[in-house]
């Protein structure tokens, strides 16, 4: 569990990074769920930070958390490289505490679960790129919520 929890509640963003579209889900430290917000389209250039910066101003978030990709073996890639230095920007630009956990399989864990909802009737429309980013930031949410970080894994500014 998250060090947040046991203390005073905090409201989370996490994100599922791209170089297309980064998931977005919020949560709390309350009830460590996680809701899918949106994916803001990035492109070679970074992310929409317009967008993002209207995220942080109307959800007020006290931690960010970032899922980083690695290789089923545990080893890096260039994503987990993209991935950090996107962890290492939320940091700088809102000088909040940027947690980073595994995110491995978390998009192919979301496409489930949506592909679940709507053969149950839970979910009517077609499943969506950006519908799979959000719940994958569900998913990177819900771990971050369900593991010890103990404040190892933080980047923090300010």
């Amino acid at each position: 569990m998250p060090e947040a929890r046991g203390g005073p509640p905090h409201l989370v963003l996490a994100f599922d990074y791209g170089l297309r579209r980064i998931g977005v889900a919020s949560g709390d430290t309350v009830s460590c769920t996680a809701t899918a917000l949106c994916a803001v389209p990035a492109d070679r250039h970074g992310p929409r930070w317009s967008v993002l910066d209207a995220l942080l101003r109307d959800w007020q978030p006290t931690v960010l958390v970032v899922g980083v990709p690695y290789h089923a073996d545990g080893s890096g890639n260039a994503m987990t490289d993209a991935a950090r230095a996107f962890a290492t920007k939320l940091a700088e630009r809102y000088v909040l505490p940027v947690k980073m956990i595994d995110e491995r399989y978390s998009s192919l864990e979301a496409g489930a679960r949506l592909k679940q909802a709507r053969t149950t009737g839970l979910r009517k429309r077609r499943v969506a790129k950006t519908d799979v980013d959000a719940a994958a930031a569900c998913v990177i949410m819900e771990r971050w919520f369900n593991e010890d970080h103990g404040g190892a894994n933080a980047i923090t500014t300010g």
